[in-house]
């Protein structure tokens, strides 16, 4: 009883600081100090390297390690299925939520004249890509190039193959050695992310000061007001209402799970990366919410990849926008339509920052949409990203409690 008592108050004692750490950082990229802000910059961009680092490994010997242990087993079709099915709900609901505010709030066309004038805005030689050869470029022809460029899609295939063989594969001492090395490494690899998590309030102030510098420049003034509303809109209804809402159906308490895994979100929130996070999010999942390794370690890596709720709503209410804007009908059948479509390319996404932009771009490119709309809404992507990150890291969160609940009932 003494030692949980002391892990609830050093928990509360880090989440103190990591708030401390957030106002002052805040507070300091307020004050627009030119050479604070650059190194504000630079601590900030080593911090997303050094997690960004850790998280390919993470996600290919999570990965291995559990289907490893569980891949012989009856449990493991288990976990997955209620993954999956809670993947695609929580993803289509966020879609739904999106599409239904869309036609609330009903976002009107931008002027002829500023669509023109952000032609040069739109990133040079992403309108040629197609989805077709975003989902080619997921099928790994070698081992190396998925590791070296980070793609989490192709790193799950080759770790969820490697994972299913050492499970099948007869057990012998070449095998048992073998897996003795990969758990070592991965004890290895969490030891230094608990490094990494104990040094995280600098990378917060930095972090911090980030957002508050670009507050202050300006970047979110020019919003594009009722677009934004639902964007932001559609990301704080699911992130408050919905989720939870899961939680209780499954009889979890939404405030004790978002408590246990807050430092994830946090740092969701910074980094614009679910992948980078995963990291934290996987050692909050099991030292914090106690949920069981072999759960979280499966479900949370999968959850990364294809569990993209903010990036379903970005997708769908951003190409209404964007064909709207280009003298689309936009009746009910094109709008379902393009809510499946989002919903599978959220599922296919990577998750990068910037991932749901770029392959939005590309679907509109790809239908011969006016893409200089997204030159528009680049400035001001920067805060919707990090939101959409939060929330999806959130989602993923809700995910593997749900699913720990399941099995372990």
């Amino acid at each position: 009883m003494q030692k949980t008592e002391k892990k609830r108050n050093q928990q509360a004692r880090q989440l103190i600081l990591w708030v401390g750490a957030l106002v002052i950082g805040a507070a300091l990229g307020y004050l627009g100090i030119a050479w604070l802000n650059e190194v504000f910059d630079f601590v900030a961009t080593v911090y997303t390297r050094l997690f960004q680092f850790v998280a390919v490994p993470t996600i290919a010997l999570a990965v291995i390690t559990t289907l490893s242990s569980l891949g012989g087993r009856k449990e493991t079709g288990r976990i997955f299925l209620h993954t999956i099915t809670y993947t695609l709900l929580t993803t289509v609901a966020a879609a739904t939520v999106g599409l239904v505010l869309y036609l609330v709030i009903q976002p009107g066309n931008l002027p002829a004249e500023a669509v023109n004038a952000a032609r040069g805005d739109v990133p040079e030689g992403l309108t040629q890509l197609s989805f077709y050869d975003h989902i080619l470029s997921v099928v790994p022809n070698n081992i190396i190039e998925p590791f070296a460029r980070g793609n989490v899609l192709s790193i799950l295939i080759i770790a969820a193959a490697v994972g299913l063989s050492l499970a099948i594969m007869p057990k012998n001492e070449n095998v048992a050695t073998l897996l003795r090395g990969i758990f070592g490494l991965q004890e290895l690899l969490f030891t230094l992310i608990r490094a990494l998590i104990w040094a995280l309030p600098v990378g917060i102030v930095a972090f911090a000061a980030q957002l508050s510098a670009q507050v202050e420049a300006g970047v979110i003034v020019d919003s594009l007001g009722k677009y934004v509303t639902v964007i932001l809109g559609g990301n704080l209804v699911q992130f408050f209402i919905i989720l939870p809402l899961f939680l209780l159906v499954r009889g979890l308490n939404p405030l004790s799970v978002f408590k246990a895994m807050s430092p994830a979100v946090l740092m969701a929130l910074f980094t614009k990366s679910s992948a980078a996070t995963l990291p934290v999010t996987m050692r909050s999942a099991e030292e914090r919410l106690k949920a069981r390794s072999e759960v979280a370690r499966f479900v949370l890596p999968i959850c990364t990849t294809i569990n993209m709720n903010g990036c379903a709503a970005f997708i769908l209410v951003t190409s209404l926008f964007v064909m709207q804007n280009g003298g689309t009908p936009l009746d009910l059948t094109t709008m379902l339509l393009w809510l499946v479509i989002a919903v599978i390319s959220a599922i296919g996404n990577a998750g990068v920052p910037m991932g749901c932009y770029f392959l939005t771009l590309s679907l509109m490119a790809g239908i011969g949409a006016p893409i200089s709309i997204m030159g528009i809404i680049l400035p001001i992507f920067t805060i919707i990203d990090m939101i959409e990150t939060a929330e999806n890291v959130w989602s993923d969160s809700c995910v593997c409690a749900m699913v720990d609940k399941d099995i372990a009932g």
